[in-house]
Parts: structure tokens; sequence; C-alpha cells
């Protein structure tokens, strides 16, 4: 019996990619034209690339989606390899919760009785096969249930630029219980407040990655966000007719900027959480690129993008340095993020990185187009 459930889950399952934002602290690589997660950051695959092997681990082809900038859409039929109906484009970007409804909503419309693996497309996670354990064990706990389920990271260090998750704890006798009933979502604390939700041990840290049954979140959107529910009932219903842009154009013209956490998650009262066996980074700043890249023996990573280029060190270390065709000197210095492109130069301190957003708001504010 347990492996005919087991088979009838998977059998609805589906993943929704959620493929937007700019990445603006891991400029001048990251642009508006190609955000981070289609580029080469670490000299490996794109961080798309390794979305969408991590979304074919957990369901076939046909049951992917994407929901993207209408800009991407381009990148990610070269990357992904998907067929265009599965791809949902979004004529102006309005946060992850109209995002999320509105490919729940489609994703319905081809299965009602979908159950629904949410991803980012540009975080970093290992190893692939606990990944993929731990969301086959959301879906499961998701399909034909109505319970919202988010997959929560036990937190290493008082992180303060993280929500957290208090959880109820497991039953005397259970402790071995993997998922875990929700009591609240904490926003990002300050530091002695984290200090104190790690001492706890009740706290996970909240990375949005959620897993539903498409019925049970779109009734959960009409219960907590209703105009939102409203609109992507709309998609639903036009969704492979002829007026299909027409009417998601209106709905995102009229729909409320809202994260999923603020317009849902904060609100349900039937989230549970099963916790992460696996490693993941949302891959933020240049010192998180810095820290999973390669690295010699004096902890510098060099990643070379270009056909010509070199790098030269003397007395240097902890740098991270991505160059293309130029040859880069480095002398007596130690713990720099060194970005070469063709137009712009990046030179900032490794502990500075969160600075560099600082950067692309000033080339905003001159209107420097060309270089965002």
């Amino acid at each position: 019996m347990d492996n005919e459930i087991n088979k009838e889950f998977k059998n609805h399952l589906f993943v929704l990619i959620i493929c937007g934002g700019g990445g603006t602290r891991l400029w001048p690589r990251s642009r508006k034209k190609t955000p981070k997660q289609f580029i080469n950051l670490l000299g490996e695959k794109t961080l798309f690339i390794q979305t969408m092997e991590r979304a074919r681990s957990l369901a076939p082809d046909e049951r992917i989606f994407i929901v993207t900038n209408a800009d991407y859409v381009d990148e990610i039929l070269a990357q992904g390899n998907l067929p265009l109906k599965n791809i949902l484009a979004e004529p102006q970007g309005r946060n992850t919760a109209i995002a999320m409804a509105a490919g729940a909503a489609v994703i319905a419309k081809v299965d009602p009785q979908a159950v629904i693996v949410n991803m980012w497309s540009d975080h970093l996670i290992s190893p692939l096969e606990n990944f993929t354990n731990d969301m086959n064990q959301a879906a499961e706990a998701a399909f034909g249930q109505d319970q919202l389920v988010t997959v929560g990271f036990k937190p290493t260090f008082p992180h303060t630029g993280l929500g957290y998750i208090h959880i109820e704890q497991p039953i005397a006798g259970q402790e071995k219980v993997k998922v875990l009933k929700v009591k609240e979502f904490k926003e990002k604390p300050d530091l002695a407040t984290a200090e104190s939700f790690i001492k706890s041990g009740d706290y996970y840290w909240n990375a949005g990655m959620y897993t539903w049954s498409a019925a049970s979140f779109l009734k959960a959107c009409e219960k907590h966000a209703l105009k939102i529910f409203e609109g992507v009932k709309k998609i639903q219903n036009a969704w492979g007719q002829g007026d299909e842009k027409k009417v998601i154009d209106e709905v995102y013209a009229n729909a409320e900027d809202i994260s999923i956490d603020y317009a849902v998650s904060e609100k349900a009262d039937n989230l549970v959480l099963v916790p992460a066996s696996f490693s993941w980074n949302d891959v933020g700043d240049w010192q998180a690129v810095a820290e999973f890249s390669t690295k010699d023996e004096k902890n510098n990573s060099f990643v070379k993008l270009g056909q010509t280029g070199e790098v030269l060190e003397n007395n240097s270390s902890g740098n991270l340095v991505q160059y293309t065709n130029k040859l880069v000197a480095l002398v007596g210095v130690k713990d720099l993020v060194i970005i070469d492109t063709p137009d712009a130069l990046l030179v900032c301190s490794k502990d500075q990185s969160q600075g560099v957003k600082k950067i692309v708001e000033a080339l905003k504010e001159k209107d420097k187009k060309e270089y965002l």
C-alpha cells in the first residue's frame, strides 16, 4: 500500500520555478538583462541550469513550469530547454505572491490533483540526493492534505538577515518525526533575538521553499489574499486561450505587490515544516560567491571567463578574481573581490560585498542605464 501511495503522489508532482529578481549585489556581472541565475558565477554551470537539474530529479519536463519576467523567456528557452507553453511570462514584477499563485492556478488547470514543489532559480543547493529526498517527503506530506509545507534550515549561527520559523516541539516519544507544526513566523531579528532563537532550538531559517497541493494553496489564497486569488482565477480560465496575454497583462497591472510570506504563509494556520538535510545558499553577494568558489593554497579564487586572461599574484591571499581577457596582477593584497567585465571593473573588500547594491543605486540615480 505504501508503495502505491508513493507512486500516486509522484504521478501528480509538479515543479514551479520562480525566475525573477536582478541580483544587484552581484553587479557588474549580474545586470538587468542577465541576472545572476543566468550567468556563470562559479566557473561551472549557471545557477538556472543547476535549478533545472534539481527540478528534473523530481518531475519530467512536462510537469516543470516557470514564472518569469518576460525579458528572460529567451534565456530560459536556451538554458532550460522547456516548451514555451510551460512558461508564464509576467509583464511586470509584482513580487512572489502573485507569481506563485498564478503558477499554481495554471498547474491546477493541467492537473487538479497537482502537488507543487516551488523553487527559486538562483539558489545554490547540495547534495542533490538529499534535496530530492527532502522535497519528495514534503510533497508526500502535502499531497491530498490541506496543509502547506515549508522546508526549514536549522540555524548554524545567529543570522540577522533571514526570517525565522518557530516550530512546535515534537510529541514526547516521537522526536524523530520529520513533519513539524509551525507555530509562527518571526521577521529578521536583531542579534540578541537571533541568539535566543538558536539557544531555544525551536527555530528554523526561512528560505521560502514551499510545497503544497495546488488546491490547498489556492484555498489559502482565497482566504488570505482574495484579490490575488480572483486575479489568478482569471489567468487560469484564459490559459491556453486566445486572450491569455491580454488577461495576464490586465491582472498584473492591478495586482498587489506583496511577498508570499506576508500574503499567505504568516496568516495560515495549516503550515508544517520539514527539516532540510541539504545545504543552501541564496548566493546573495560576492562574499558568498567567494565562499563557494574553488580555491588555491592561499585561499584565492581565480575564475577565468575569457579566452586569453591570466592572473599573477605575489604575497596575496583570500581574494576572489573573475577575469576575462586581461592580465590581472595582485601584489600584497588580501580578501578583495575583483570583478572584471568589458565595461566595468569592481574592486571591493569581501566584508563590504553588501555595499555593491549602493553602487547600483547610484548608477540608477545618475541614469547610467548602460551599466545596469
